[in-house]
């Protein structure tokens, strides 16, 4: 079972390469420049593909806030809706999630 400290510290860990990846995205959209028409359009395609990654990131890293401040207050692994614990299999693969399984569906 998965320690507070290493659930922290795996949440911290996910949101700084979230962090990282986001700043990439941002630097590949700035970096465009081509006036080709073709190229252009090559590139807004791309553009989009990596804007909606940029979208996720930010989801995500706002869900892994969300988490650290459950973490802070005691009550991280606690469902946010019905207060059941939340179980540790859940927990292992969605480490932010505020509902336990029966609340999320």
């Amino acid at each position: 079972m998965t320690t507070i400290p290493e659930r922290r510290l795996q949440l911290e860990t996910r949101r700084d390469e979230l962090i990282a990846r986001m700043q990439e995205v941002e630097a590949e959209l700035a970096s465009h420049t081509t006036k080709d028409w073709e190229d252009a359009a090559v590139e807004q395609e791309q553009d989009e593909v990596l804007e909606g990654m940029g979208h996720a990131a930010r989801d995500e890293i706002a869900r892994i806030d969300a988490a650290l401040l459950r973490l802070d207050e005691g009550e991280y692994g606690f469902c946010a809706r019905c207060g059941a614990e939340i179980s540790p299999e859940r927990l292992d693969a969605v480490p932010y999630t505020p509902f336990c399984r029966d609340c999320a569906t």
